[in-house]
């Protein structure tokens, strides 16, 4: 449309042409386009598939049952999310998230470094990778917070940031404290070789029969520090770490019930301990033990069991499968939840949870719990149930001493069902049920742990001098 106006300098009418209005006159909300894609539904995916991958991997029978090999595993598949992120970020959204290359790269490489060069490998990234993920945790951040318009988007990767820069915290202490830190359990007792890995025995006391003790589920030589010493008063106590703990390196082959007997055996042999044992097991070491007495009877001349687990039938043989080669799920499993130790969550449960136990003996255990290769062992003996179908194998223990021990709290009726069931193992037999003790205190509670010492000593003076045990007092 043309308008006329009128010049003031001259009497003629001008035809003038409206011009638009001025662009800060009516100014954009977000001159941006609106955003292309859904940003938060491909982060959520790719993180997904991240952790998806990582599990497939972690099981796949071609990643060796070591722990450099599972971490590998994990890493490669948390690249492989990464990737995925970078790659449809690109390709479907307008908000290409390059940087997610870098994590993609970081892990990838870790991963594979970890498994072409395994345990010497991991030792050397055990000190880069924790300062490494956190400076590219801030250095994610800071991308996202430019790169990303997507708020879900952004949320999700913030958590993911969050727990990467606590892992690189946690990694970078538990890094420090093993290489500053020294064994414990190896400043008393020796290392003996038992078929290609090397087992902790300490021993104290003299006389015989020799009193040889097994710690419950999860436990060392140091979960007896009430009950040994008083023991070696009397006679002869040994104390050991089960494979994979406190001072004993781990087997490589799964241990089970029938695995840790044959184990200990060996390793009282082969360190020149003299048979006939009195054998005294807490919890799943009342397994372990009966599992022994079933397989080398001669070798025994007496039991105490501790709030043992009971047996399960059918029975399983207490000789050790030939082959190991079959695929180990279990083991699998374990290894992947030992890694929590490399990122030191089980350092800060050590620091945190107190206990009950002799300075020394809470020294040790503190030191143990922070081990990869504890929760490993720890967690691969819960899942394998402590060897209770083994256990069954022992069905008659004939008029050998037989002390049974039971903790008055905490336990439903059929617990105490089965100790007495236990206490009909041998003619000579008594079972006692400690009032006030819960499963745990009867091994970490010094005035429980006492009626633990009297049981023992009444069972090695009945081998000594072949009477029947002493019933009187003791509950039923």
């Amino acid at each position: 449309m043309t308008l006329f106006s009128r010049d003031p300098s001259s009497p003629v009418l001008s035809a003038t042409t409206p011009t638009a209005p001025a662009a800060d006159q009516h100014p954009a909300t977000d001159p941006r386009p609106a955003p292309r894609g859904r940003l938060g539904w491909i982060v959520a995916a790719s993180l997904t598939v991240g952790v998806l991958a990582a599990m497939l991997l972690v099981a796949a029978p071609f990643i060796p049952v070591t722990e450099p090999a599972i971490t590998g595993a994990v890493l490669i598949g948390f690249a492989l999310g990464w990737t995925l992120l970078w790659l449809l970020s690109r390709r479907f959204t307008d908000q290409p998230q390059h940087w997610a290359a870098a994590p993609a790269l970081f892990m990838g490489a870790g991963g594979l470094l970890l498994l072409a060069f395994g345990s010497p490998m991991r030792q050397v990234l055990s000190w880069i990778w924790p300062p490494v993920l956190q400076a590219l945790a801030v250095w994610m951040v800071i991308r996202v917070h430019r790169d990303m318009r997507s708020r879900a988007g952004r949320v999700q990767l913030y958590a993911v940031f969050t727990i990467l820069a606590v892992c690189a915290v946690g990694g970078g202490w538990q890094t420090v404290s093993s290489a500053t830190e020294t064994n414990p359990y190896l400043t008393s007792g020796r290392l003996i070789d038992v078929g290609g890995h090397q087992m902790h025995l300490s021993c104290t006391g003299s006389g015989s029969p020799t009193v040889v003790l097994e710690p419950g589920a999860g436990g060392t030589s140091a979960s007896m520090g009430w009950v040994a010493p008083a023991v070696a008063k009397q006679t002869r106590v040994c104390v050991y770490d089960r494979a994979g703990r406190g001072g004993s390196e781990p087997a490589g082959v799964p241990q089970d019930g029938a695995r840790v007997a044959t184990d200990l055996h060996a390793l009282l042999h082969e360190a020149g301990v003299p048979a006939p044992y009195v054998l005294a097991g807490h919890s799943f070491g009342g397994l372990y033990v009966r599992t022994f007495a079933a397989h080398y009877p001669d070798e025994v001349a007496g039991l105490v069991l501790i709030d043992s687990t009971a047996s399960q039938e059918p029975a399983k043989s207490v000789i050790p499968a030939e082959d190991d080669s079959s695929y180990d799920g279990v083991g699998r499993f374990a290894t992947l939840v030992s890694l929590s130790a490399r990122i030191g969550l089980t350092q800060l449960y050590g620091e945190l949870v107190p206990g009950t136990l002799p300075p020394r003996s809470e020294e040790m255990l503190k030191y143990d719990t922070a081990q990869a290769s504890t929760v490993r062992s720890v967690v691969e003996e819960y899942l394998r149930g402590g060897g209770a179908r083994e256990a069954a194998t022992l069905t008659d223990f004939g008029d050998k001493p037989l002390f049974v021990l039971t903790a008055g709290e905490g336990h439903p009726p059929s617990w105490f069902t089965d100790q007495e069931e236990s206490a009909t193992l041998s003619t000579n037999s008594v079972h006692e049920v400690v009032e006030g003790a819960t499963h745990q205190g009867l091994e970490d509670e010094e005035q429980y742990a006492a009626h633990v010492t009297q049981a023992v000593r009444d069972v090695v003076t009945s081998v000594r001098t072949g009477q029947q045990l002493n019933t009187d007092g003791r509950g039923t």
